[in-house]
């Protein structure tokens, strides 16, 4: 199957509809898709929230502010289907639950498109596990401690792999208590960053 084949049965996919149809939120699916084989950087996220799914854009809200914050680069950067793919766990917005809450991305998105699609981007050169899902899904036991403990051991898997916090709001009382991730982790993400999109310029 081609990529542009690959993206267009994605984004028609509604394995989900029926479990979306009883979440609070009773919405549709709605894959936001936002990748091309020339990416270099991979962001795998857990999956869109609301605002995302309205926008049929990954990161539009305040996380993606944070987010981009961290990485150190704009919008237009960000975007920029030939540098980033943003291929989360779960490519629909999974809903709210009774209280309010984003539930969490339904393991039959990963187990049906994850392989394909990584399998189509043959170029990426950093990889940013945003999360306990995608931490999870690719470093398998490894992340069995939670993100906390595998944020921590960072250095374990750079240059070419960073774990990270979710960049929600929602997070910023664990920022407070891991000053280290601030101080040690992004830099080093940033300069990989870096160097990884001046060898796209080159």
């Amino acid at each position: 199957m081609s990529d542009h084949a690959l993206a267009k049965d994605l984004a028609a996919c509604t394995l989900c509809a029926s479990r979306f149809a009883t979440t609070a939120s009773a919405h549709r699916p709605r894959p936001v898709v936002w990748f091309r084989p020339t990416a270099r950087v991979l962001i795998a996220s857990q999956a869109p929230g609301m605002r995302a799914h309205k926008a049929a854009r990954p990161f539009t809200d305040p996380s993606g502010v944070r987010l981009r914050a961290w990485l150190g680069v704009n919008e237009d950067t960000f975007y920029d289907k030939n540098l980033f793919a943003i291929v989360p766990m779960g490519f629909c917005f999974p809903g709210y639950d009774a209280k309010g809450s984003d539930l969490p991305p339904p393991r039959i998105c990963a187990q049906t498109w994850r392989a394909p699609i990584l399998a189509g981007l043959p170029q990426i050169a950093l990889t940013l596990l945003i999360g306990g899902y995608a931490q999870k899904w690719h470093l398998g036991p490894e992340a069995r401690a939670g993100v906390t403990e595998t944020v921590r051991r960072w250095r374990d898997y750079a240059p070419d792999v960073f774990p990270l916090p979710h960049p929600s709001w929602r997070n910023t009382a664990w920022l407070n208590r891991n000053p280290w991730f601030e101080a040690e982790c992004l830099p080093a993400l940033r300069a990989r960053l870096g160097e990884v999109l001046k060898q796209v310029e080159t």
